[in-house]
């Protein structure tokens, strides 16, 4: 472990010394794809909406995660684990539905 941090601060050292001080004012503007800096604000603005779709996919992609180890699990978990996917995917599905009737999902 000591080795190690004594080789990185080594290399540190040695490209401080040996690397190129000459500065130039096109390296020293940040790189936005190629194009020139924006000019003012360039924050974007997102809707509210959007975040309210991000977590919306969060919670179903965590759903998905949880059925994955039942799917493996499935014959060895017997009627008891079915019944207990089958409560949780209607939870789910009642949760989908309150999403559905508020009109989360429609762009405005």
């Amino acid at each position: 472990m000591v080795i190690v941090a004594f080789m990185a601060a080594a290399l540190l050292a040695i490209t401080t010394f040996i690397g190129p001080k000459r500065t130039n004012p096109d390296k020293e503007l940040p790189f936005e794809t190629g194009n020139l800096p924006t000019p003012g604000n360039a924050r974007a603005q997102f809707s509210v909406h959007y975040y309210l779709v991000a977590i919306l996919f969060v919670v179903f992609d965590v759903e998905v995660a949880f059925l994955y180890p039942w799917a493996v699990q499935f014959k060895q978990l017997g009627l008891f684990g079915l019944i207990e996917m089958l409560v949780f995917l209607f939870i789910l599905f009642i949760g989908w539905l309150f999403i559905i009737r508020r009109g989360v999902l429609e762009w405005k």
